[in-house]
């Protein structure tokens, strides 16, 4: 189950956020919030990204400014494209499977909820592509309402 762990999604988020433009690690760390369930740790942030970087997948190059210190700031090379476009194809199909788990998820305590014990039988009915949906249905689910 370490593939469902937020902490694995930290570094596709990352070459993501790169990939739209490159940034300064805090800036990306403020950047990642929406997307990513992590604890705000900026500290995780900057450790990912010279994992990235020591894998060829970032680069970072120094900028001085006229008002602070120096800043690092991060791109994604294309080494690190390729990655997020492999990355993002496992992580589709993640997203099918979790949608087909949870849509059977909700029909098993629904099921549950209006007490049919056969909330747990699997109904093995074809699609119109010949597939089987695996979903869970009730034994009177093709009946009419009160027979």
């Amino acid at each position: 189950m370490a593939e469902l762990e937020p902490r694995n999604f930290l570094q596709p988020c990352l070459l993501l956020l790169l990939r739209e433009q490159p940034d300064h690690g805090y800036e990306l760390a403020a950047r990642l919030r929406p997307m990513h369930d992590g604890d705000g740790d900026a500290g995780g942030v900057y450790r990912a990204l010279r994992s990235l970087e020591r894998h060829g997948l970032v680069r970072s190059e120094w900028q001085t400014s006229d008002v602070g210190p120096a800043r690092r700031t991060y791109y994604v090379t294309p080494e690190g494209v390729n990655c997020l476009d492999s990355l993002a194809d496992s992580l589709g199909q993640t997203h099918e499977a979790l949608h087909i788990f949870l849509d059977r998820y909700a029909r098993v305590v629904a099921a549950a909820k209006r007490g049919c014990p056969e909330g747990s039988r699997i109904d093995r009915r074809a699609d119109s592509y010949g597939r089987t949906n695996g979903v869970h249905a009730s034994r009177g689910a093709n009946r009419p309402a009160g027979h």
